[in-house]
């Protein structure tokens, strides 16, 4: 295997560690479990994993330009505040530990694994880009073997192939597939009768929603339930292409990084305070 970019969502990250690993006390007596348990997450992404070029995306805001479009988009209320209180000195961790951090403010932190993917596929030095998530949204990205998705908790790759069998649909419908069934993890609605089933038959036929007619009578493919179907989405034909919107990753994320800046060359000047403060024993790299 060449040269391999894995891009890594360090939001679920924190969270997958805040559930998963235990409670613990910083230095100053904060809680810190979580930035502890993220930091050896990724020590064993360079380490076990064998991972060289890295690069963390991290919703610094959990609002970003969607909350502006959508009033019912996702927000950071139920989040529990231990857990918000812990994304700065994650994002400052991981920078101490060596690793590039992607801040972002008014994207999200799936614009900014979407954009780094999109751009590092295309370099000829890159074999494979990885997306370190299980979040369906990222599967828009997914191009044949060269841009997968990687859930690292349950040690599965999803290539174009793996998305179309979970999905129904290829890469490139699945913001109008979140758009027709919704998504509850963003707050997007999607469309009444329209479940994983129906957009996935229909879409298979269409690709994008803007494509299917409004009468079912001309549609080449005859879900359950079709007419309904057909009258509820022409129903929300302009909420549809809001939802469409929503769940369409950019790829504009202003990021300046090239191959090279991605590198994991270990740690950093203040790993060792931090360390210290995190409680880890030898430097936390043990």
């Amino acid at each position: 295997m060449g040269l391999q970019v894995h891009l890594v969502d360090g939001t679920y990250e924190l969270f997958r560690a805040y559930y998963g690993a235990p409670p613990s006390k910083g230095a100053d007596g904060s809680e810190v479990g979580a930035v502890k348990g993220l930091t050896r997450s990724m020590r064993a992404l360079t380490g076990r994993e064998g991972a060289t070029h890295v690069g963390v995306a991290f919703d610094s805001e959990i609002r970003s330009f969607r909350n502006e479009l959508f009033d019912g988009y996702k927000t950071g209320e139920g989040i529990e505040e231990e857990l918000l209180a812990q994304f700065p000195l994650a994002e400052r961790a991981l920078r101490d530990l060596g690793f590039r951090v992607w801040s972002m403010i008014e994207f999200e932190a799936d614009d900014a694994l979407a954009t780094a993917a999109n751009r590092f596929a295309a370099d000829p030095a890159v074999e494979q880009v990885l997306i370190c998530t299980p979040d369906k949204d990222l599967a828009q990205c997914v191009q044949g073997n060269r841009v997968v998705m990687r859930d690292r908790r349950r040690e599965r790759t999803l290539d174009e192939a793996a998305v179309v069998e979970k999905f129904g649909v290829s890469p490139a419908s699945i913001p109008d597939w979140l758009a027709l069934v919704g998504d509850n993890a963003d707050g997007i609605p999607g469309v009444p009768r329209w479940g994983a089933r129906s957009s996935s038959t229909v879409l298979a036929a269409y690709g994008h929603v803007d494509a299917i007619p409004d009468d079912a009578e001309q549609w080449s493919v005859k879900p359950r339930g079709a007419a309904g179907l057909a009258r509820n989405l022409a129903e929300h034909r302009e909420a549809v292409a809001l939802y469409r919107k929503l769940a369409t990753l950019r790829l504009d994320v202003p990021i300046d990084d090239d191959l090279a800046g991605l590198e994991w060359r270990g740690p950093g000047g203040g790993w060792a305070d931090m360390a210290a403060y995190l409680g880890e024993r030898d430097g936390g790299m043990a």
